[in-house]
């Protein structure tokens, strides 16, 4: 059960070894602190096999390698092939570049998948790879559309000032819309008003519509709002 503690569980550790038979081979005890900065040189992608150190142990007994080096050989070759290449590659002797090649070109034929450098298979310019499944990493078949930059020229400058002053404009009229709506709306309740005081008084004969008329006459208002005339009604 996730989460249950028991007693038996041990959390594998590996053990570390003190007494190491190849632990002064590999770090020796002369090291010193070196005076300028440490440079580190990139290191090779090839790695060496078995069948690699057989036949550098059998180089040694004739020339001066190392495995570094071997390693280093063998990589250059890699990246670029050819036997003519090999000696402008390989700064080496040229009895130790055509042992080193023709031991590499030995192994590259025995070697099924090509390379003796791992690499990730990527497509091929002409699309002949489409159907392999062993392609890490394809081409677009079609290609992003990006977006085009826009110029800050001066035709744009002005179209922006003149859609500015017509968008100012329409609000200017929709608030003067909005203010006519407005009157219209107070304009019709007043209106409703007068009839309902004229029904109740009641003022059939419209006397005290004119006397407030004529009164109304006198003075000058500042706003004229026009009164809808009303018929008699019985």
């Amino acid at each position: 059960v996730y989460g249950e503690k028991r007693d038996n569980m041990v959390i594998p550790v590996p053990e570390a070894g003190s007494n190491i038979a190849y632990y002064e081979s590999l770090y020796p005890g002369d090291f010193k602190m070196p005076k300028q900065l440490i440079h580190i040189q990139q290191q090779p992608d090839f790695d060496l096999d078995s069948e690699d150190e057989v036949f550098v142990n059998k180089l040694k007994k004739k020339m001066e390698i190392t495995s570094v080096q071997f390693e280093e050989m063998i990589d250059r070759l890699e990246k670029g092939s050819g036997t003519q290449e090999a000696k402008l590659l390989l700064k080496e002797d040229d009895e130790l570049i055509k042992e080193v090649f023709d031991y590499w070109t030995r192994k590259r034929k025995n070697c099924k998948s090509g390379s003796l450098i791992p690499t990730v298979k990527q497509e091929k310019r002409d699309g002949s790879s489409t159907s392999d499944p062993y392609v890490a990493f394809r081409r677009r078949t079609e290609k992003m559309q990006t977006r085009k930059n826009r110029k800050n020229d001066e035709a744009g400058y002005e179209k922006m000032l003149k859609l500015r002053r017509d968008l100012s404009r329409a609000v200017t009229i929709l608030e003067m819309i909005k203010r006519r709506e407005k009157s219209k709306r107070e304009l019709l309740h007043l209106t409703l008003e007068i009839v309902e005081k004229r029904n109740g008084m009641p003022d059939y004969g419209s006397e005290v519509m004119a006397e407030a008329l004529a009164q109304r006459a006198l003075v000058k208002p500042i706003y004229t709002i026009p009164i809808i005339p009303l018929s008699n009604s019985n």
